[in-house]
């Protein structure tokens, strides 16, 4: 399995970049750890000669400027403090260990402020005329993005641009899905249920409601996006219709730390690039370790 990986790694990332050698390539990155594996990508494509695109919002936690590539920025409806505070929340809640139930309840509770922030951002940039004649008019060869919030596959879709999906994967399985990917309750450990693939009887159970669940979860994640899609495109569109129109799906995942599983040919696990920033561990954590 992995070598086959490794193998469809090496047959279509040269064959994809060849056709845009020289060319153009548009970003829509997502923030913080996402973006910090993307610029790593992002630096070697242009020191091969690639000129590319990064368009983020005025108001970011990571995503500044660069010496590299070109950054576009567009007008966001929130302030850098509201995106600082919101971000350190977040950060906040990860060091600690609630039970499932209370991980799923901080999760919906949190979904309309996020969703909100979000997808407002994305609406300001569908509407900014002046940056979408930008984009429309600089002929780009393929967009590269981090769908996980999806107003990068909706300027793919209105640009009817090749898109490069660089992620670590999707709510509720949705890579899969949208990829057509055996996804079954009994086998594969859903998120947040800290269960192996060699699962109990009740752990089955757990995993299967749980499953069930995230139907209702990526229904209220995703609500804004597909109105606003199926708005600006001017035809209904789901979300996992234009999750599907990838033609490539880079998955930052170790194969060597997933459970087996089937994929398809255009995904390709690239893993490795989360460890290229690298940096020794300072005084305080050395005390924890």
């Amino acid at each position: 399995m992995w070598r086959y990986q490794i193998y469809t790694g090496l047959v279509l990332l040269p064959s994809f970049w060849s056709l845009a050698e020289g060319g153009k390539l548009l970003v829509m990155p997502q923030d913080g750890s996402h973006w910090l594996s993307m610029c790593v990508v992002l630096e070697k494509l242009w020191e091969r000669g690639h000129e590319i695109v990064a368009v983020i919002p005025e108001a970011s936690l990571l995503m500044k400027s660069s010496q590299s590539f070109t950054i576009k920025t567009y007008f966001v409806p929130y302030t850098q403090e509201f995106v600082d505070r919101t971000y350190h929340s977040i950060g906040e809640n990860s060091f600690e260990n609630p039970s499932f139930l209370e991980k799923f309840t901080f999760l919906l509770s949190n979904i309309s402020e996020v969703t909100s922030m979000f997808s407002s951002s994305c609406r300001h940039l569908l509407y900014n005329e002046e940056l979408m004649r930008y984009l429309n008019d600089s002929k780009f060869d393929a967009i590269m993005t981090d769908p996980v919030l999806p107003c990068g596959p909706i300027i793919a879709e209105y640009l009817s641009l090749p898109s490069v999906y660089f992620m670590r994967g999707l709510p509720c399985t949705f890579d899969y899905k949208a990829t057509q990917c055996p996804s079954p309750f009994s086998y594969v450990p859903r998120t947040f249920t800290s269960s192996s693939d060699h699962m109990m009887f009740t752990e089955r159970v757990k995993n299967l409601l749980t499953g069930i669940s995230e139907n209702l979860f990526c229904y209220l994640f995703y609500l804004k996006y597909k109105d606003l899609a199926s708005e600006f495109l001017h035809r209904e569109i789901t979300i996992l219709e234009l999750f599907s129109k990838a033609s490539v799906w880079l998955m930052r995942y170790d194969f060597v730390f997933e459970y087996p599983r089937p994929i398809m040919p255009n995904m390709v696990y690239v893993g490795g690039i989360n460890c290229k920033q690298k940096k020794s561990l300072s005084k305080v954590c050395h005390c924890f370790c």
